[in-house]
Parts: C-alpha cells; sequence; structure tokens
C-alpha cells in the first residue's frame, strides 16, 4: 500500500500594503520551486479583483478565479482550478462587491455585511488550502493587502489566519521604491501579533534602483531589531510581461518608434484588462488607457473592454463625452473593437426586464439588442473567426480560444441593419462597413497566431515570462533561502 503523500509545504507572500509585490512574486515562487520537480499550486483565501479567468471546478463544469492564481497555476505547470482561489470578490461599486464562492456567484453572501461573511467563509477557504496541501509538495499562498490592518483582523481569514493554520513560511514584501521600506517593515512586524511574527521567515525588499550594498547599514539594523533577515532585494523589473492585478498599468509602449496607438476606454468598472498586456509587448504599438475625448485623438484603434457594471459604465462614458468620440473615431473608417460588455455597449439597446443592471440606449454601432439576465456565463471556448471584412480581414478564419464571463444574451436586430457574423453561436459581429467588430469572447490579445495576423509580431510566451521571473528570485535571493524555506 502506497505511502500517505504529507501534506504540502507552504510558502506564503505576505505585504507591507496592496500594490507591493505579492503577486509578482508568489508567481515567481510557483515557478522557481515548480523548476526543482515539485508539484506546485498556488492559493489565496480571498482575492478582490475584476480580472477573473474560467477554469475547472474539479467536479466537471467551469468557474471562475482571480486571474492572478490563474496565472500562478500556469507558472506552476498545473491547471487552474477554484480551489486556487475559493473567494473572488468583484467590486460593482464602491461600497459593494460581488462573492464568487468556489467559481460560482454567491447572491446570499453578497447581501450579507462584509464583516459577517469571515465566518462563513473562512472553512470554505481552509478545506480549498487542505484539499491542495493532500495533493501537492508545495503551495504557495498570496496574501491579501497587509498582515496588520489592526481594524480588521477579526474577521480577517486570507492572511495570518490562514499563515497559522498552514503553519506556512511567511516572507513579507514591501515596495522599496515608495520610500519608507525599512518602517512599513518594522511596522507591519510590530503590528502582528507575538504569537504569529515566529512565522515570519523573512522580508523583501522589492523594485529597488541601484547599488544594494548602499543599503547598508539598514537591513543589519532591521535585522536586530525584529530577528528578521532580509532575504532579498528585488531589481526595478519594468517590463516583466505579467499582467498587474490592481488596476490599470502603466500606458506604454513597445520597442521603437510608435506606428501604431491603441487607446482602451478605462471605464470604472473595467473588467479583465489584463488581457491587453500582450499588446504592451509589441514593437511599435503605443497601448493607452482613455478617460477623456482628448486621449482618443489621434488613436488608431479604439477598445471598449469588459465591464463589470455595463449600465453604469456606459453612462459614465456618455457623462465624458466619450460615446460621442467613440462614434466620430468609427465614422472615419477607423477600427473599434468592443469586448464582452463593451459589445454590448456597440448595439442598440440594453434591456433589463429583471431589473439586474438597468435599461439604456447603446451607441449604436453594431444593430444588436442585449437582454440582461441573472444567470451568469462562465465558458471556456475554442472557435475560429468567420470570413471578415476589411481592415479585420486578417483574422479571417484564425482560430480563437477563450472564455466568455458575462451576464445577458446578445442578438442581432435584424430591422436595425445588416451585421456580419465574426464568430459562431452569436459571441461576434461586424458592421456592414467592416471597422467595428463586437466579440463575447475574452482573451483575443492572448492568441499567438492572433497577434502574428494583426501585427506581424511575436511577443514573449508564457513560459518564458515565468522563467524570466524565477531567474530574477533566483538571482536576487540570499543563498539558499528558496530551498532552506522548505526545511524549516
Amino acid at each position: 500500500m502506497p505511502a500517505e503523500r504529507p501534506p504540502a509545504r507552504c510558502i506564503m507572500v505576505l505585504g507591507t500594503s496592496s500594490g507591493a509585490g505579492k503577486s509578482w512574486l508568489a508567481t515567481a515562487l510557483c515557478r522557481w520551486y515548480a523548476r526543482q520537480g515539485l508539484s506546485v499550486a498556488p492559493f489565496k483565501a480571498q482575492n478582490m479583483s475584476n480580472n477573473a479567468r474560467v477554469v475547472s471546478d474539479g467536479l466537471g463544469g467551469v468557474g471562475e478565479i482571480g486571474s492572478a492564481q490563474y496565472f500562478q497555476a500556469l507558472a506552476a505547470g498545473v491547471e487552474p482550478e477554484v480551489r486556487m482561489n475559493p473567494v473572488l470578490l468583484k467590486p460593482e461599486a464602491d461600497t459593494h462587491s460581488q462573492v464568487v464562492v468556489l467559481g460560482q456567484v454567491d447572491a446570499a453572501l453578497t447581501a450579507m455585511p462584509w464583516r459577517e461573511r469571515g465566518a462563513q467563509l473562512w472553512p470554505i477557504a481552509r478545506d480549498a488550502l487542505d484539499d491542495l496541501r493532500a495533493r501537492h509538495d508545495v503551495v504557495v499562498i498570496e496574501g491579501a493587502g497587509s498582515p496588520a490592518e489592526i481594524n480588521l483582523q477579526d474577521c480577517d481569514f486570507v492572511n495570518l489566519r490562514v499563515a497559522e493554520h498552514a503553519q506556512a513560511r511567511c516572507l513579507l514584501v514591501t515596495d522599496i521604491d515608495r520610500g519608507g521600506a525599512f518602517a512599513h517593515l518594522y511596522g507591519t512586524w510590530a503590528l502582528v501579533p507575538q504569537a504569529q511574527r515566529a512565522l515570519l521567515h523573512g522580508f523583501v525588499l522589492n523594485r529597488f534602483r541601484g547599488d544594494a550594498a548602499l543599503l547598508a547599514p539598514g537591513p543589519q539594523q532591521l535585522e536586530r531589531l525584529t530577528g528578521v533577515p532580509v532575504v532579498g532585494t528585488i531589481p526595478m523589473v519594468r517590463h516583466h510581461g505579467l499582467p498587474e492585478e490592481d488596476g490599470v498599468f502603466d500606458a506604454q509602449a513597445g520597442t521603437g518608434e510608435v506606428q501604431l496607438t491603441i487607446a482602451v476606454v478605462a471605464y470604472p468598472r473595467i473588467s479583465n484588462l489584463d488581457e491587453f498586456q500582450p499588446l504592451a509587448n509589441i514593437p511599435g504599438v503605443r497601448l493607452l488607457w482613455a478617460r477623456s475625448p482628448a486621449q482618443l485623438a489621434g488613436a488608431d484603434w479604439v477598445v471598449l473592454p469588459g465591464s463589470k457594471h455595463t449600465i453604469a459604465d456606459l453612462a459614465w462614458l456618455r457623462a465624458q463625452g466619450l460615446d460621442r468620440a467613440v462614434a466620430a473615431h468609427a465614422a472615419a473608417g477607423q477600427r473599434v473593437l468592443g469586448i464582452c460588455g463593451g459589445l454590448q455597449m456597440l448595439g442598440e439597446a440594453l434591456i433589463d426586464p429583471d431589473h439586474i443592471d438597468g435599461n439604456a440606449p447603446g451607441l449604436g454601432l453594431l444593430p444588436l439588442v442585449t437582454q440582461f439576465a441573472a444567470r451568469k456565463t462562465l465558458r471556456r471556448t475554442a472557435l475560429r473567426f468567420e470570413p471578415l471584412a476589411a481592415p479585420w480581414e486578417a483574422l479571417s478564419g484564425r482560430a480563437f480560444e477563450g472564455y466568455e464571463i458575462h451576464t445577458g444574451h446578445t442578438v442581432q436586430h435584424v430591422g436595425m441593419g445588416p451585421a456580419r457574423p465574426a464568430l459562431a453561436g452569436g459571441l461576434g459581429w461586424q458592421d456592414a462597413k467592416g471597422n467595428v467588430l463586437g466579440l463575447y469572447l475574452h482573451g483575443l490579445f492572448e492568441q499567438p497566431a492572433v497577434l502574428q495576423a494583426l501585427f506581424g509580431a511575436r511577443v514573449p510566451t508564457l513560459a518564458t515570462v515565468f522563467d524570466g521571473l524565477a531567474d530574477v528570485v533566483e538571482e536576487h535571493f540570499e543563498t539558499g533561502v528558496l530551498p532552506g524555506l522548505l526545511q524549516c
């Protein structure tokens, strides 16, 4: 009888704040440990993001998780699944989020006051972590925000409760480029309850510019004060190729002279913006985020991305005057691309008989009508583009493997003018003139064949990106630290 697998060792990445580099470092560690021949899985008990991916639910169906854990699973070389991010909060307003549990929307928890959710969600997160530990050698855990939010410690099940349950070896990362890094590390350590401080095995300085020798004697003094060593000093890595998890990433251009400008409308509830990251890696392409008509001026393409709250974002777009700017861009024969919520906005009308999202006229650039429904569509889909007219003809016949995350069903309104199908199954349309294209599927720019067809470009593969991240931590962590975390 084979011996029972011991529970996986757990390495946890905590941060002094949001944006300190937790997701980046966790992804790098997933790859580094996988390269040692170990079976690795990522885990984050609760994520808050409108960037999500459709993955296996382990029962023959699908669900959604945060994109960060999706990419971490790919870095680890394992199939992404819902247990890697058992709770996902998708903000719909400044004070309201949709709650996704094990891949599915939970209406009861969504309606519950957020401080009361922890007692309900912790057992689910704990069991998901235990399941991953039973099937892998290493679990790389990502925390959320900071473990020292003392106003939240009674209901925070994402940081120290997870660390203590898993007896995780924790790394605390800070963004030194912001300034005050030693104070951030010391203050976080000081506010962590004394019983959990022993779980902190190392401090990591992220985004450092210059000669690391200039940091002395800071690391040594910090270790004398806390007993925790600085185990890694990561240099500023500007273009690592990994999508950012929170907010829009910096507008940027690929290498070489700018030949094409793509403007993505950045409305307040933008979702799945990480799918545009590959555009920032293409030579000659400038990617920018547009929040005003002036920012669309001179753009070659205008993209309406996904939205977590289509009606609210459409109202915002009109309030900024962007509706007129997009219409003028289309009238001039320039390319307009709508994805998911952006596709819905391009239609003639959005109808909400169940009072889910609201009613509104669309932008009228495609002869489509969308009717919202309570049930969310989650699906991975592989199709080929139908024959398309210029300027999108390069996509004709190209394979497209993407994913759907949306509420609502969209159909062509035959009385509002012609449109040609771009994808089978009502998942894409092109207007009669040809320059306006709408797609329900996310992931267009993550297809190498599509990038080659549209831009003649080859961008770094994800495998190359992940290996690059692992190389960075291998070079800039103290010798023996990473394997040593498994031996503590």
